[in-house]
């Protein structure tokens, strides 16, 4: 009896990490299938440069392993539309993802299939791959004179850069995230938006533009801050599940067709994808809102935006920014309407 396995990423520099994952994989069933994200999907959810090779390339190195029977490319940010296609009888993903997070898991389950998070080969990825050879390529940076203008123009010329980045990358992510925002509203759905810590503060900030500033020319457009104020926190603490405090309060106000911005400076916050994979069982569609090792929740989502940058200052800096620019874009839609 054949038993298909299926596991899915981006696999765009392979290495002894990937090798041991799909050897173990294939021993699990009589037939691997490997879902590969096409280059713009990888741009999607990982940020340019990425891919360092194309989505042909990949491909051929993974079909002649020996692990692998089929390879099948994808151009969604994740594989769900494929696995519904596949119907694999084993879904498979890497240690790092909890089962709860991986994708088409709840599909899978519903035939009686299995969902498994294999263990990863300790210390191999390809982003720590790429950081090793940029390190060992890059200058190390002149030590700071200790001046406060010193930190005053390193901090504004970090944030210069980081925009600079985004200009040169994620202007096209940032024009299609922000068409997906109006057509939520121009079809009577609402917004929900979702962060820990600063990133509660980011959610809330967005929530207030779209509300407050629209209200004005139209009925005040529907967006809600989910929170996880002190209040929140006591009710929580009876059961000790902080990690689903998002997700019961998207299943409480969402509806089939409302939008999910997730924000997660990190991309890695445990609640914060659990509201995203409760979203898109009710039928949202859902948006990631990260800095540049958010991959994981990008991954998760059906648009996203990475800021290219690593310290939380830029990232959460930037989502603002990027929110103000989507206010402007539904500003000049609202104005072509009338």
């Amino acid at each position: 009896m054949e038993i298909v396995v299926f596991t899915n990423g981006c696999f765009d520099i392979i290495h002894p990490g990937h090798i041991d994952l799909l050897g173990r994989a294939r021993e699990l069933g009589t037939k691997l299938i490997v879902g590969i994200n096409s280059d713009s999907s990888v741009r999607r959810i990982k940020g340019s440069p990425r891919p360092y090779f194309s989505e042909k390339d990949r491909a051929a190195v993974l079909r002649s392993l020996r692990s692998v029977d089929e390879v099948h490319i994808f151009d969604e940010s994740t594989p769900e539309r494929l696995i519904g296609e596949i119907k694999p009888d084993v879904l498979i993903k890497g240690g790092d993802w909890q089962t709860n997070e991986i994708i088409g898991a709840d599909f899978v389950r519903s035939y009686g299939g299995r969902v498994l998070s294999i263990p990863l080969k300790d210390g191999y990825s390809s982003t720590a791959v790429v950081e090793k050879i940029k390190q060992n390529r890059e200058e190390k940076p002149a030590v700071m004179q200790g001046k406060l203008t010193d930190l005053i123009e390193k901090s504004l010329a970090a944030q210069i850069e980081t925009i600079e980045k985004m200009l040169d990358r994620e202007m096209e992510n940032i024009e299609r995230c922000a068409n997906v925002i109006y057509k939520t509203f121009e079809n009577g759905n609402k917004v929900l938006l979702c962060g820990n810590g600063g990133s509660a503060a980011d959610a809330q900030h967005i929530a207030a533009e779209f509300v407050g500033r629209f209200e004005t020319e139209r009925k005040a457009l529907p967006a809600i801050a989910l929170t996880t104020d002190t209040s929140a926190l006591t009710a929580l603490a009876n059961d000790y599940n902080y990690e689903r405090v998002f997700s019961r309060q998207v299943e409480a106000l969402a509806r089939a067709g409302d939008l999910l911005i997730a924000i997660s400076t990190s991309g890695n916050s445990p609640n914060v994808s659990h509201a995203v994979m409760t979203a898109r069982r009710i039928g949202c569609q859902t948006m990631g809102l990260s800095g540049a090792t958010g991959k994981k929740l990008a991954s998760l989502c059906d648009d996203a935006i990475l800021v290219p940058a690593e310290r939380t200052a830029r990232v959460q800096e930037s989502h603002i920014l990027i929110a103000h620019v989507w206010c402007e874009i539904i500003d000049a839609k609202l104005k072509k309407q009338n």
